[in-house]
């Protein structure tokens, strides 16, 4: 998805860029979008500090302002950081966004393109998430988006103890954001809405030779899933569903084998049966767990809990 999303933001800019003005329809048109979705990519790019600005009356539109109406060339180094910040997570996993970036980054100046590269970098996004919604957009993420651009080492206070570090690469795991960072006790990870007093000095650092945050963070999410599923149940739901089921399990959710009713085995893990069954129980007879049996004894205690106390003429509980 987010792939996808950061093509569009390139191919909007690229637009504007050869038109001088576009409205929203005409830009759902152009990328095969809702208006909603055209409108919501023109303000993230306003947002995230991109010279697109809206042009009310009749005949406005979004447009490109300053130099960078005539040459992409004409963005700020800080604009340019922040283009790369928005698109630069989907280029590891689509080649249509390597190229676009690597076409925009040549057609920078050259004092800009270090800092442009390294916040093409300093973000990954990983759809796959753990079961939590409604993430608010953390406090402190664009000066540390910064730090990891700069190379700027930071202080912080985390769970009530002062805290020093590399801000080494920033994950957006499904909205819940993350820090990998260097710190006298080797790499570690922190959550950003658990960090508070975050400030950003003036000295500098170099990461480690060979750091990928892409290993650095599939490492972290192997230990934490490992810690996270203990217990595994396998179950049948039909196969369109299975995409809720994955947003609700993330990695711990394996499909299998479709049948001929439409539906697919799937292995889904929690750490334990009870954390499996109250996930499971709203879909009622949808889902049907094949095993183990604890799992099936606790949807059958849930069950007999909602239906002593919802039944007509039962007394509430």
């Amino acid at each position: 998805m987010w792939g996808m999303r950061a093509d569009r933001l390139v191919a909007a800019l690229l637009l504007m860029q050869t038109r001088g003005r576009v409205t929203a329809a005409e830009l759902a048109t152009e990328l095969e979008v809702s208006v909603a979705t055209a409108r919501r990519d023109l303000e993230a790019l306003s947002a995230a500090g991109i010279p697109v600005y809206p042009q009310p009356g009749r005949h406005g539109g979004w447009q490109l302002v300053g130099g960078a109406r005539t040459d992409l060339s004409g963005l700020s180094n800080a604009e340019a950081q922040a283009l790369f910040l928005l698109a630069g997570p989907a280029a590891a996993s689509s080649d249509e966004v390597k190229t676009a970036l690597r076409k925009l980054l040549r057609a920078l100046p050259e004092t800009y393109r270090t800092e442009a590269r390294a916040a093409a970098g300093a973000t990954l996004v990983d759809p796959a998430g753990w079961g939590e919604h409604g993430h608010d957009r953390p406090d402190g993420l664009e000066p540390l988006q910064q730090a990891v651009v700069r190379q700027h080492r930071i202080r912080f206070t985390y769970k009530g103890v002062q805290r020093e570090a590399e801000p080494w690469g920033l994950i957006d795991k499904d909205g819940a954001w993350y820090l990998i960072a260097g710190t006298d006790r080797g790499q570690r990870t922190f959550r950003l809405d658990r960090i508070a007093d975050l400030t950003v000095t003036g000295q500098t650092f170099t990461r480690p030779t060979g750091f990928s945050l892409d290993t650095a963070w599939d490492q972290v999410v192997g230990t934490i899933e490992e810690r996270r599923a203990r217990t595994w149940a396998t179950l049948l739901i039909p196969e369109r569903f299975l995409w809720v089921l994955r947003d609700h399990f993330g990695r711990h959710c394996h499909p299998g084998e479709v049948l001929g009713d439409g539906r697919v085995h799937v292995r889904v893990g929690a750490p334990t049966p009870r954390d499996i069954a109250r996930t499971l129980s709203g879909w009622g007879a949808v889902v049907e767990v094949i095993e183990p049996s604890e799992v099936r004894t606790e949807l059958a205690r849930i069950g007999s809990e909602l239906t002593a106390l919802y039944t007509p003429g039962n007394k509430a509980m």
